[in-house]
Order: structure tokens, then C-alpha cells, then sequence
């Protein structure tokens, strides 16, 4: 198993509403159209993280879990590994419930977007809790 963590930033215009995707930026801002982000400032984009993490991602066969946690309120999100997976954006890094791939693309086939996020986590974030995100590939 091989492990990642970054940490981000909540913000008052996390909705956490989207039914597809969830997403995580190194932006400094949000704005309300922004309703898959769950924080921003993030000390890590997709390309900060090691190619021998990016490198067990790109096995259909693998698992990828986003584990977050702020202020006590956690969520666990399990998806699947993409032989197309780069991790190469600067900016962001981007969970998705479809099978969808590009720069951002962290895991695909997610059993939970930003929509399906217990509001007590998104309210935390809303407030502006500081998110730990650990990913994990097995």
C-alpha cells in the first residue's frame, strides 16, 4: 500500500453539491459555481504526487481511497485506478464517479461525489475547517 496526504483549505462557498466529481485546489479563491470543490490552498496538486503512487494508480485492478477528515468529521471515498491516470496538473486534483480521465483525474469509478457528503463534514468545511486528505492505493 502506498500513501499520499495533503491538506487544503474549507472555504465559505464550499456547497460540496456536485453529483459527479469531487475536486481539491491549490486556487486561493471560490467562487459559488465552484460546487465540487471541497478546498482550496491545497498543498499539493495532482503532480506533486510520487510516480511510484501515480505509477500503482494506473492499474485497473488497483484501489484508490481518499480518506478526509476536518474538524473530526470524516469521509471515505473509494474508487478505482486508470491505466490513462497522469497526475500532471499543477492546480488540482479531481475524484470522478464516471470513468472520465484527464490531467486532474486522481481515481475513477468513485462510490461518492461531493453531493453524497455527509453535510456535517461540508459545513465544517464551509466554515472554513483546514481538510486532511490521505490517498491511499492498494
Amino acid at each position: 500500500m502506498r500513501e499520499f496526504t495533503l491538506t487544503a483549505e474549507g472555504h465559505e462557498n464550499v456547497s460540496a453539491q456536485h453529483a459527479s466529481t469531487f475536486e481539491f485546489t491549490t486556487d486561493d479563491f471560490l467562487t459559488p459555481a465552484g460546487d465540487c470543490i471541497l478546498g482550496i490552498e491545497a498543498d499539493a496538486a495532482a503532480s506533486d504526487v510520487p510516480r511510484d503512487f501515480v505509477d500503482a494508480c494506473q492499474s485497473e485492478d488497483a484501489t484508490i481511497t481518499a480518506r478526509l477528515d476536518a474538524d473530526g468529521h470524516e469521509a471515505t471515498i473509494t474508487g478505482s485506478g486508470h491505466p490513462d491516470l497522469t497526475y500532471t496538473n499543477d492546480r488540482s486534483m479531481v475524484g470522478r464517479t464516471s470513468t472520465y480521465v484527464d490531467d486532474r483525474t486522481i481515481l475513477v469509478d468513485a462510490d461518492t461525489a461531493a453531493g453524497d457528503l455527509d453535510r456535517d463534514l461540508v459545513d465544517a468545511l464551509a466554515a472554513g475547517a483546514t481538510l486532511t486528505v490521505t490517498l491511499t492505493v492498494e
